[in-house]
């Protein structure tokens, strides 16, 4: 099951994709699948039709998981 995933890379803008598993500690690279601005729209350093990119672990700040789907169906606190 793929895991949706927002990349922040060193001195870019914020990149949307995909990840197959959670990357580990010794990784050097992330494997980025579907790679997007976080509106959909294409990255402009990146070839037309590029499906997968790897970046190295040394260019990422930090990765955000955004929820599944399951885990929006879950009811958290709800503030009236």
């Amino acid at each position: 099951m793929a895991i949706t995933v927002i990349v922040h890379i060193e001195n870019q803008e914020l990149v949307v994709g995909e990840i197959d598993e959670m990357p580990n500690p010794g990784d050097q690279f992330i494997v980025v699948k579907n790679p997007r601005k976080r509106d959909g729209k294409d990255l402009s350093y990146l070839n037309e039709g590029v499906t997968t990119v790897l970046w190295p672990m040394t260019k990422i700040n930090f990765i955000e998981l955004m929820p599944t789907e399951e885990e929006e169906k879950i009811i958290g606190f709800v503030r009236e």
